[in-house]
């Protein structure tokens, strides 16, 4: 069974950075280093959203426009991670933070998740 596994988040100040990353585990086979990966978040009361992707190769990036200048998504497929930077961080970023495959409707089991809370 696939388990993706999230960790890095925490509570900051705003303006403050986290950098979060996922590892993918269990019996993977070429799932994830075929796919388009992704970051997506689920904030108070709101529907999870898509954050970020990433190509197979790494080598292309899409953003959604509240993270384009501030998120910088990163993959690498030998270790099977994804990793998310996230820079000058807003209290509209307080959400839990999933990776998963992109986009939603290839999406394999959710992992826990891992909460970032952003005071002002």
């Amino acid at each position: 069974q696939v388990q993706l596994v999230e960790s890095g988040g925490g509570s900051v100040r705003a303006g403050e950075s986290l950098t979060l990353s996922c590892v993918l585990s269990g019996k993977t086979g070429n799932i994830f280093t075929k796919d388009v990966a992704g970051w997506y978040r689920q904030g108070p009361g709101k529907e999870r959203e898509l954050v970020a992707s990433i190509s197979q190769r790494g080598d292309k990036a899409w953003y959604e426009d509240f993270a384009k200048g501030r998120f910088t998504i990163s993959r690498d497929n030998a270790e099977k991670t994804l990793h998310l930077q996230l820079t000058n961080l807003e209290p509209e970023d307080t959400a839990v933070y999933y990776c998963n495959l992109a986009p939603q409707w290839k999406v394999i089991s959710w992992g826990q998740g891992t909460q970032v809370t952003v005071s002002s």
